[in-house]
């Protein structure tokens, strides 16, 4: 079998975005269902109960890396216990201007601008019915870009009926730096009308369905510490099931030195990993357990990962990292957990 670092080292002669659905597509042409069925069934577990749920591992992949669900069945295939789709939007959109994804090897890093490019949640649901491999599915979801805030409500909620049916649980995208004005939901009214406007929707499908999907809210890295507690009793008061903690940051002053270092857009990798560490470390100090954390930002090893666990995570999704690392990172991870009290 071909090194994954053979194999990177080809991907990277590609332009990042490029690359990127070429990785995909070569995973897909590589993967067939009855090798993947066999496959899952000799990979280690370690079950995790959580929202509900019962995660094989606590290793899932962060959104964004799937942005249509075109590639379920061969992801879940390569051992995550959860895989997180989107982020959808209720009409496609193109997305902003390319080229808006460039790696920075020499940090570990990427930085991204994508825009929540997507072809639309009707796309993600067609999708989702299309899956044949078990395992747990989360939509993650946004507005459009020429949606005002004011009407953000709407689009979130006309996304939440249309996947509900088909995952297990539902993250609501207000914290990434890439569509403009985006990060104000994360507080104030804007929250509070967003929230209040989601209860009723989830509250209305969970009556019609006879079933009760979590939905999870994911913050951004550059929020103050002494926004958090404010942020924490609004999610509290409208019961709020879960948190991700973190998106990208727009903070570059560890790669502004490196080529690529300077492009607008919010940073992944290596340079995310202390401060979105910090992040879940403050969260699990004010929560005291009323909430989970799933933990995302510059994990690229076994040992980055124990420490988000450490940290108050009881779930962690990778993604920078499976692009340097590749997907023997999923199986490290799960080797080396430590225990947890």
């Amino acid at each position: 079998m071909i090194s994954y670092f053979i194999i990177r080292k080809i991907l990277f002669l590609f332009k990042a975005e490029i690359a990127h659905y070429l990785a995909l597509n070569l995973l897909k042409l590589s993967s067939p269902l009855c090798y993947l069925k066999r496959r899952l069934r000799a990979f280690p577990q370690k079950p995790v109960k959580i929202l509900g749920l019962e995660f094989p591992n606590p290793v899932g992949l962060a959104a964004g890396f799937d942005k249509n669900g075109d590639y379920i069945d061969p992801l879940l295939g390569l051992g995550f216990g959860f895989i997180e789709v989107g982020t959808v939007t209720p009409k496609p959109q193109p997305g902003n201007q390319q080229p808006r994804l460039f790696r920075i090897p020499a940090a570990q890093a990427i930085i991204n601008r994508m825009g929540f490019n997507n072809s639309g949640v009707d796309h993600l649901v067609m999708r989702l019915q299309q899956r044949r491999l078990p395992g747990i599915i989360g939509a993650n979801i946004g507005k459009n870009t020429l949606t005002p805030l004011e009407k953000a409500a709407d689009d979130y909620c006309y996304c939440l009926r249309k996947v509900y049916p088909y995952v297990d649980y539902v993250t609501i995208n207000i914290s990434s730096p890439n569509s403009p004005g985006l990060r104000e939901l994360q507080s104030g009214v804007y929250l509070d009308n967003l929230l209040t406007a989601l209860d009723k929707t989830q509250e209305e499908l969970r009556v019609q369905t006879s079933r009760k999907i979590p939905l999870l809210v994911k913050i951004d890295p550059d929020l103050p510490d002494s926004g958090f507690q404010e942020l924490i009793e609004t999610l509290l008061k409208h019961f709020v099931d879960g948190i991700i903690a973190t998106n990208t940051t727009i903070n570059h002053r560890l790669v502004a030195h490196l080529p690529n270092g300077d492009e607008q857009g919010g940073v992944s990798g290596e340079p995310l990993f202390c401060r979105s560490t910090q992040v879940v470390e403050k969260l699990s100090e004010l929560l005291k357990g009323r909430l989970p954390i799933i933990a995302v930002g510059g994990i690229n090893s076994a040992d980055e990962a124990n420490q988000k666990f450490a940290a108050g995570a009881s779930l962690v999704q990778i993604y920078t990292g499976l692009i340097y690392q590749g997907p023997g990172l999923i199986q490290k991870i799960i080797q080396k957990l430590l225990p947890r009290s």
